[in-house]
């Protein structure tokens, strides 16, 4: 038997086996809370992968992916989808108009698992609010907008055990925006807007920047490439990334009580909640390059990007990868 190798053009190898290893781990956490079906489903997850060979690069064609939110497997391709989605939308925009790009993020207070639901629930309801405003719909031409939530496990903190929602959110603005009193928005406008929004009695933590999204996008190494977009301040692979990642609810290699419970708050809150979402001009052009949804159960999580289908088709060689359990590895029967 041959592993599996599969490189990137840049020759790095995709992380196919660590993938599959961590969706193992979560769904044994799954089986763990009785929550059978979608551990199941995660268990089977990508164990065949089919590609088509061409000279020394391999192209998936076939594999089942469960589609369960929170499988690392599943949220790793979203994740590229999302990118490549982005990358085409930002592309188009900066096409047809001449435009700024921000980099916003808003905040509320930490609350507890069992008000995480509401406050999803609150959250969503405030942002339909909050783009509503005269001043923000004046400055806003598009936006996408994240919804990540992360959980405190800082044991010397106060806030230790407790949830942190947050959106994150790329607009584009006129590329007068700096220069007109009447399109600007200062930090304290934002805060006053979410504030006003979210109905708060507290100054919530907002925070905006300006960004020059990339105009190169490497969507195989988009992990490491996601580490030095928030070194370099740079929004698009950050915002990009699946919102909600298996690392902020599964800690360690083994199955605890407390990751099964932090689970299941998450499974609770996110039950029919959408995660992202595009608004104006981007929106627009989404719809208008016929770009999937990446939340949809029906979307194709094994095309990714671009490619020519004739090529891929006509590909003589097929090269099937199976998961050996005992190995813990992708292998290739010959």
């Amino acid at each position: 038997m041959v592993r599996l190798q599969d490189t990137t053009k840049n020759g790095k190898e995709r992380d196919w086996k660590g993938k599959k290893k961590r969706s193992i781990l979560v769904a044994d956490h799954y089986e763990a809370g009785n929550l059978l079906k979608k551990a199941e489903r995660m268990y089977e997850c990508a164990n065949v992968l089919r590609f088509k060979q061409q000279d020394e690069t391999l192209k998936l064609y076939q594999a089942y992916f469960c589609k369960v939110r929170f499988c690392p497997m599943c949220s790793w391709r979203r994740s590229l989808k999302i990118a490549f989605n982005n990358k085409k939308v930002v592309e188009a925009v900066n096409e047809r108009k001449k435009v700024q790009w921000l980099f916003l993020t808003l905040t509320v207070r930490n609350c507890d698992g069992n008000e995480l639901k509401l406050t999803l629930d609150n959250m969503t309801k405030a942002w339909n609010r909050f783009a509503g405003y005269t001043k923000v719909k004046k400055s806003v031409l598009g936006y996408f907008r994240a919804l990540e939530v992360t959980k405190n496990r800082k044991v010397d903190s106060e806030w230790n055990g407790s949830y942190h929602p947050h959106f994150h959110v790329l607009i584009c603005v006129p590329s007068s925006y700096f220069k007109k009193k009447d399109l600007y928005l200062k930090q304290s406008d934002w805060t006053s807007f979410w504030k006003k929004a979210m109905k708060l009695d507290y100054d919530p933590i907002v925070h905006v920047q300006k960004v020059k999204p990339k105009d190169s996008l490497d969507l195989e190494n988009i992990e490491d490439d996601i580490r030095r977009q928030i070194e370099e301040q740079k929004a698009l692979l950050e915002i990009s990334k699946y919102p909600v990642k298996d690392t902020d609810i599964i800690q360690g290699d083994e199955v605890t009580s407390e990751n099964v419970a932090t689970l299941k708050t998450f499974e609770e809150a996110f039950s029919y909640k959408r995660l992202i979402s595009y608004g104006g001009l981007m929106k627009e052009i989404h719809k208008e390059l016929n770009l999937q949804d990446v939340e949809d159960e029906e979307s194709d999580l094994i095309k990714i990007e671009d490619e020519n289908k004739d090529e891929v088709a006509n590909s003589i060689t097929e090269v099937v990868a199976y998961w050996n359990i005992g190995l813990r590895d992708y292998v290739i029967k010959k």
